[in-house]
């Protein structure tokens, strides 16, 4: 006996319900002499879901008796998987053993791709916006997905979950395509267009790797992107030209490099405590998630002794310190750690859990540093660089410190251009000042945690092209050290 049937009714109102802790809004329909019911937590839900019901009796579809639901529906659920189970799937899959940025940068592209893996017929097509915001920060994210939802995107994931389309459409080059155009563009509204040549290659690289798990899934015969591991059927995509040698316009000289570190020093009560954190950025080539996560515990600097005469600390003549790298804090937001943290915590940049690295201090940073541990303000859990409350360092208060100084410091066509835009550009500049002073290229790639061959084409441009082989003199004043968190 056939299980389907064309003789469909379905009620123009809802049920509405109205109970103590939610109202529910009910769709009513009749599959034959059978009726069936739908409840929903609103109104544009139920609307929502009535308005597919309708537009399959408009096609002239079947309905099954069973489930009350155009036969198509049950096909396509028994036959194919569909996108957004499918991606979900995969970022659970690679959630552990992901970083917090990682897993926030495959929520951020994979929303884009499933934007292109829609059914661009289906009706009641929430906004663009709202369906992204549910992808990124709810569909791909499993820490934060069994939370409570507001209606909009509670609204936005089951019309997702009824209107992706299959992966296996993915073996249409022309979805394939789009999808990737999707992926390595920017947003409608921040003008359209290619995105920049890193962010293209990141959302490649992303699509690449989640489309490779489709092929393991068999859910694919072959990646649709990748040239490498499908060179007969792939897509051609050219990547955008990647300029990683850094600008010399950014890159502040000794001078400016002053001039900026005191007009941090000069900005009300928190100056104090964010100059030092600046300067072991220009002279130690710090990164700013390696600085603010600064132990006083892994800083060691030479023994000062303070002098009556010209009423200042003073230290050996090679008063050179070092400090160690051990953990990085990048500040990722609280949806995308496992703690919960506004930052994440993990070994330093190419390198292994326990794995560090050290660097010299020069005798003016270690004289700073000296004198920034002799305060009464402590950071929390031992931290060299902390807030004003004495909270872990914000990147937003850093980060509008630098605003203001570069303001301070600068001329206003140096403050409009590229000069030590971001505070990255002091690493930038100590590590150009490593090069050119004659240090080896490998010490120097230790010292700041590179590749050779990535120091090298980084800093193509800074090299003054001299054979010296200078050293840079480190270890003559590794005699005494005192770790100043312990006394």
């Amino acid at each position: 006996m056939d299980d389907s049937t064309y003789e469909v009714r379905i009620w123009k109102k809802f049920e509405v319900y109205r109970g103590k802790r939610k109202t529910t809004h009910t769709v009513r329909w009749r599959v034959g002499d059978k009726r069936f019911r739908e409840a929903h937590s609103t109104a544009a839900m139920a609307d929502s879901f009535r308005s597919e019901l309708v537009a399959a009796t408009n096609r002239g579809e079947a309905f099954s008796f069973t489930t009350g639901r155009p036969c198509s529906w049950a096909k396509v659920e028994e036959a194919e998987v569909s996108w957004f189970d499918f991606a979900r799937d995969y970022v659970d899959a690679h959630w552990g053993s992901a970083s917090a940025g990682h897993r926030l940068d495959r929520a951020k592209y994979l929303a884009k791709a499933s934007i292109a893996m829609i059914d661009q017929e289906a009706p009641g097509r929430p906004d663009e916006g709202i369906l992204r915001e549910a992808l990124r920060n709810w569909a791909f994210n499993k820490a934060h997905r069994g939370r409570e939802r507001p209606p909009e995107i509670e609204h936005a994931l089951v019309w997702l979950a009824r209107h992706t389309l299959p992966v296996r459409r993915l073996e249409d080059p022309v979805l394939a395509r789009l999808t990737l155009t999707r992926v390595t563009s920017r947003l409608p509204e921040n003008g359209g267009g290619s995105l920049g040549a890193k962010a293209a290659t990141k959302g490649k690289r992303i699509l690449s790797h989640c489309l490779d798990f489709a092929v393991e899934q068999r859910h694919l015969p072959a990646n649709p992107v990748s040239f490498h591991r499908n060179p007969a059927g792939a897509i051609k995509w050219s990547p955008p030209k990647i300029s990683n040698v850094v600008d010399k316009r950014s890159v502040p000289n000794p001078a400016q490099a002053r001039l900026l570190l005191d007009a941090v020093a000069e900005q009300g009560r928190s100056g104090h405590l964010l100059r030092p954190f600046f300067a072991v950025m220009y002279f130690a080539g710090l990164r700013p998630e390696e600085a603010v996560n600064l132990r006083w515990t892994d800083v060691a600097l030479p023994r000062f002794e303070w002098d009556a005469e010209s009423r200042s600390w003073v230290a050996p003549a090679d008063a050179w310190g070092e400090i160690t790298v051990r953990e990085v804090a990048p500040d990722v937001g609280g949806l995308w750690t496992d703690s919960g943290g506004q930052r994440d915590r993990r070994p330093p940049k190419g390198q292994a859990e326990g794995e560090s690295r050290p660097v010299p201090c020069a005798p003016k940073l270690s004289l700073i540093l000296w004198e920034h541990g002799r305060r009464e303000e402590r950071g929390p859990d031992n931290l060299v660089f902390f807030g004003e409350r004495g909270r872990q360092l914000a990147t937003s208060t850093y980060s509008k410190a630098w605003r203001k100084a570069r303001r301070m410091a600068l001329t206003a066509e140096q403050f409009e251009g590229l000069l030590a835009r971001r505070p990255y550009d002091l690493r930038s500049a100590c590590v150009s000042t490593w090069l050119n002073q004659g240090v080896n290229p490998p010490q120097v790639a230790e010292w700041a945690g590179h590749g050779l061959d990535v120091l090298l084409r980084i800093y193509a441009r800074c090299l003054d092209g001299g054979e010296r082989e200078r050293r840079w003199p480190v270890s003559a004043g590794r005699r005494r050290f005192l770790c100043v968190g312990e006394g």
